[in-house]
């Protein structure tokens, strides 16, 4: 199995133990469902997708991937949980969506092995679930081609975040399995920024994501305090 030290093991198998649910939607998963459009739409917006080479790094079951190979790009996705990528393929052969592919690695040895490979790389509600999210940063850093896009999506570390994302969405509204979060492990925009900056990576545009949980709606914002996008591009 491919390995790296930047995982924590708890992590990869609390995602695997959810892994056959991964395209229910209404599921622990419903949220990602739920954000997808939005996140596709922002990403294809500022880089139109069709034609491009993708990396999708944390992918999971493939809600990203496959959205983005429905777009016209070649998607690869890559993720260390074995379930959820078998998971990921399965849905892409009932689906029949042609462009992705799977592979069991880490961003950093795929950045040691294909560098400069792809026109944009995106890593979605990822960098949370690592020990050392400045590796990953990095690791897509060198994976992009030069003026190539990355795309980061992950939560702020305030109290608001602790109320709504954890407290909320995990004990109150149930949206999320108790525990998907911890809060030592959220990111404030700027320590994301300073990731990128001495990755080599331009910041570009910042995002927010507001929920509204009566009406079940998400929407793209300027208020960045609990979960927010963030694009740049490589130097």
């Amino acid at each position: 199995m491919p390995t790296t030290d930047n995982f924590d093991p708890a992590e990869l198998a609390k995602f695997s133990d959810l892994a056959h649910r991964w395209w229910d939607t209404e599921s622990e998963f419903r949220p990602l469902h739920q954000i997808n459009p939005l996140r596709l739409d922002w990403i294809d917006s500022l880089v139109p997708l069709k034609g491009l080479r993708v990396l999708d790094v944390g992918c999971g079951g493939g809600i990203l991937a496959d959205s983005m190979a429905r777009k016209g790009a070649a998607v690869l996705g890559i993720d260390l949980a074995a379930k959820a990528l078998k998971v990921a393929q399965l849905h892409a052969l009932e689906a029949q969506t042609e462009g992705v592919q799977y592979r069991e690695i880490s961003a950093e040895a795929l950045a040691a092995e294909q560098p400069g490979s792809f026109d944009v790389v995106t890593c979605m509600e990822m960098l949370e679930h690592v020990p050392d999210p400045s590796s990953v940063v990095k690791a897509c850093a060198a994976l992009v081609k030069p003026d190539g896009q990355v795309f980061f999506s992950t939560i702020n570390r305030n109290a608001k975040s602790f109320l709504f994302a954890i407290v909320g969405a995990e004990y109150v509204l149930n949206m999320l399995p108790r525990g998907t979060h911890e809060y030592a492990k959220l990111i404030k925009p700027s320590e994301l920024a300073g990731y990128c900056r001495a990755a080599g990576l331009n910041l570009q545009q910042t995002k927010g994501m507001e929920y509204n949980p009566l009406t079940r709606h998400y929407w793209l914002s300027a208020d960045t305090s609990v979960n927010y996008l963030m694009a740049t591009q490589k130097n």
